[in-house]
């Protein structure tokens, strides 16, 4: 089976195959290896230009290109249209170490599939990551907002129960109920009936929003250490445009 553009498309229980670009190669090089020690995801390619990423993307095979927004002789939006409208299975992550939201907006609108905030925790990537390739996928913004109070979801989360801080960790890794309730040897229903009383717990409007929530209060385990809490919304995709990439780039030898 191909896809439209005429990549295999990713298959339950393969890595997920990504490339990094950003012109920080200190930033970078971590990045890289902090994806490299998650047995489900694989770094393929990395790149300090947007140039040539298209070539990149396809003789590599990625099924996710996680792109900061911010390089020199650079246009994110024009470079995500470039790249969902040459390949429409691809996910496309922003990094970025701005808050704008006009920006964001605009990203999403041609077609970007998240946008992470550099200082957002370790688990909201990794989840970011792993939901984009989910069977029904959820856009993902993770923003700082240093001005929301924890305290207003931090009480009702003390009374989450053990089994359902179990719930909660595995719903951050992006696994399904079915795969949750495999997990934890126990039905689906019962899962859901779990999430049903954590969302109420915690105030909560979706799985995503929970996971920030559970995140930001340490209620369940963090794994990363940002300088601000993550604020994770959702939204849609939204039509996209087109336009052409440089021809440069430099990729990484992976299997």
């Amino acid at each position: 089976m191909r896809t439209d553009d005429g990549r295999r498309p990713w298959r339950p229980g393969e890595p997920i195959r990504i490339i990094a670009v950003d012109d920080h190669s200190l930033l970078r090089g971590a990045l890289c290896q902090l994806l490299d020690a998650e047995d489900d995801l694989r770094v393929v390619a990395e790149a300090d230009t947007s140039r040539g990423l298209g070539e990149l993307v396809e003789s590599t095979g990625a099924h996710v290109v996680l792109l900061d927004v911010e390089m020199p002789d650079h246009h994110a939006p024009a470079v995500v249209s470039e790249l969902t409208a040459r390949f429409p299975g691809l996910r496309v992550l922003m990094l970025s170490m701005h808050d704008d939201r006009p920006l964001v907006d605009e990203l999403l609108a041609r077609g970007a599939h998240g946008y992470l905030h550099k200082s957002a925790p370790r688990a909201s990537l990794l989840c970011a990551l792993r939901g984009a390739m989910a069977h029904n996928p959820q856009v993902m913004i993770a923003l700082p907002c240093s001005t929301a109070p924890e305290s207003a979801f931090r009480g009702a989360g003390q009374s989450l129960s053990p089994r359902e801080r179990e719930v909660l960790a595995h719903v951050a890794g992006a696994l399904s109920n079915r795969r949750i309730a495999g997990e934890l040897g126990i039905t689906e229903a019962t899962v859901k009936r779990h999430l049903r009383n954590i969302f109420e717990k915690l105030g909560a409007a979706s799985r995503i929003e929970a996971v920030n929530m559970a995140v930001r209060a340490r209620l369940i385990e963090p794994a990363g250490k940002g300088a601000y809490p993550p604020l994770i919304t959702e939204t849609a995709f939204r039509p996209r445009g087109v336009t052409e990439l440089g021809r440069e780039a430099r990729r990484r030898t992976a299997p």
